[in-house]
């Protein structure tokens, strides 16, 4: 990964097609410090999630695509972003996980 990705100001989760975690950037293993940080790299991102969320990352894998949402979580609202990423050749690589705290309001704008 670039060197810029390490420390971006939100987490940065990667993994393969088998769901191992891949890459984690600094603020990624922060976040996820409690379940073992960069410790979880190798592991499978399925042990860590609920039937919900694994037929969400199943459906990805399968299909291609991305899912958003926001949460609340310990007093901080965030901004989940999950897509497919793909390597040079084309074939599908894995899955790509951006989390951003961001305000409760924020502003929103219609551009043309």
């Amino acid at each position: 990964m670039p060197e810029w990705a390490f420390g971006m100001n939100c987490a940065v989760t990667v993994v393969d097609t088998d769901c191992r975690i891949i890459y984690m950037n600094d603020r990624s293993r922060q976040t996820f410090a409690k379940r073992g940080g960069a410790d979880l790299i190798g592991h499978n991102i399925l042990d860590y999630h609920n039937e919900r969320s694994q037929g969400i990352i199943r459906r990805l894998l399968a299909e291609g695509g991305s899912n958003a949402y926001t949460i609340w979580k310990e007093g901080v609202k965030k901004m989940i972003y999950q897509t497919t990423w793909h390597r040079e050749d084309g074939t599908l690589g894995g899955l790509v996980e951006l989390s951003m705290i961001i305000p409760e309001e924020m502003p929103h704008y219609v551009r043309k």
